[in-house]
């Protein structure tokens, strides 16, 4: 099994930051690159779950919900990841997301 706490920690601290967040900032782009990050996860995780399924689209449940939606999408990649290097690129796919949130 491989140490999946460097993504948990990452997503922790991002999904930390959009709760802080204004409506406004979230307004201006954070609520969207988190749930860009939140359905790219969970493609990742069906893609390995379901191989040669058309993955499903996670829903857009609002602004309010894009923490969750993350850390839920994350928990689910954290489940399929194979080794260190999986997790260092899911880590580098939550870092580059919220750096474009600007939070």
């Amino acid at each position: 099994m491989v140490d999946t706490t460097p993504l948990t920690q990452a997503v922790d601290h991002f999904a930390d930051r959009l709760r802080a967040a204004p409506q406004s900032r979230l307004q201006r782009g954070a609520a969207a690159e988190a749930l860009a990050l939140a359905r790219e996860l969970a493609r990742w995780a069906q893609r390995v779950e379901e191989p040669g399924s058309e993955p499903r689209e996670m829903p857009d449940a609002g602004m309010f919900a894009v923490a969750d939606q993350i850390l839920v999408a994350a928990h689910d990649v954290s489940l399929v990841l194979r080794s260190e290097d999986e997790v260092a690129e899911a880590v580098r796919l939550v870092e580059e997301a919220r750096a474009r949130a600007s939070v």
